[in-house]
């Protein structure tokens, strides 16, 4: 049961009040300590004022705020979509319904392993994106290929941090290769990534497949957490793997 301290909050010394959580019955303390977090979080507040489904709504607005990728006419797809904020942040930045007059209008196409509740403007589909002909479907339902990719995708939580990371840069390789895929040229490919030293592998191959490739940490992205975005723009295509003519050694 969440209560605020008691006391007169008008007039002058008028401060925010801090939520605080009970520790209820069988709730662990790491438990409280989150829901206590979750309540006080400015950017929670924030996406249920502005009708977002997460807090996560907002490090897609900042990352396209800085790279610009989110553009009226383009089509997005969102690996690993659920809840649904970053579908709802780039239905309204590409024009996916045509709500701008005089814009392109765009589309709007998120994949997830669970169900997610309709999101107007999206075409959502229950899939697992690492299924043979994955990408087929994804670009038939589409229209055509994609100018953007982004995942916001986590491995489920093991507990250990060296683990958690191996997890995590695995799927972002995963939805890159997928990326590789569905892709027009020029495109841009936007992931999470946790930092932890096991990224130079994964940052290679995107060097090869892109002309620019920026790691990011958005001002929404808590400072407690190694969370970091990838963002690689200008897509050449897919590169040639280690050992096939034209591609470059892979650092250890």
């Amino acid at each position: 049961m969440a209560k605020t301290p008691s006391g007169n909050t008008s007039g002058r010394g008028q401060r925010e009040l801090r939520v605080r959580v009970k520790t209820a019955k069988g709730r662990k303390l790491s438990s409280t300590l989150w829901l206590e977090r979750q309540l006080n979080d400015p950017y929670v507040q924030r996406a249920k004022k502005e009708g977002y489904r997460g807090r996560a709504a907002f490090k897609i607005l900042e990352l396209d705020d800085r790279f610009r990728f989110l553009v009226p006419g383009a089509r997005v797809v969102d690996l690993g979509c659920a809840p649904g904020g970053w579908c709802q942040v780039a239905v309204k930045r590409v024009n996916a319904l045509g709500e701008k007059s005089g814009k392109r209008v765009g589309r709007v196409l998120g994949v997830d392993l669970q169900e997610v509740e309709p999101i107007a403007g999206a075409d959502i589909h229950q899939l697992d994106f690492l299924e043979d002909g994955a990408d087929e479907k994804v670009k038939a339902w589409l229209g055509g290929p994609a100018d953007v990719v982004m995942s916001d995708m986590a491995a489920a939580a093991s507990g250990h941090k060296g683990t958690d990371h191996l997890r995590i840069i695995a799927l972002c390789e995963a939805a890159a290769e997928f990326a590789f895929d569905v892709l027009e040229e020029g495109g841009t490919f936007v992931a999470k990534v946790l930092a932890g030293g096991a990224e130079n592998q994964l940052q290679a191959l995107l060097k090869r497949a892109f002309q620019k490739v920026a790691n990011v940490k958005p001002p929404s992205s808590r400072a407690d957490s190694s969370e970091k975005f990838v963002v690689a723009t200008g897509f050449r295509g897919r590169p040639p793997a280690p050992g096939e003519a034209g591609a470059e050694e892979m650092p250890d």
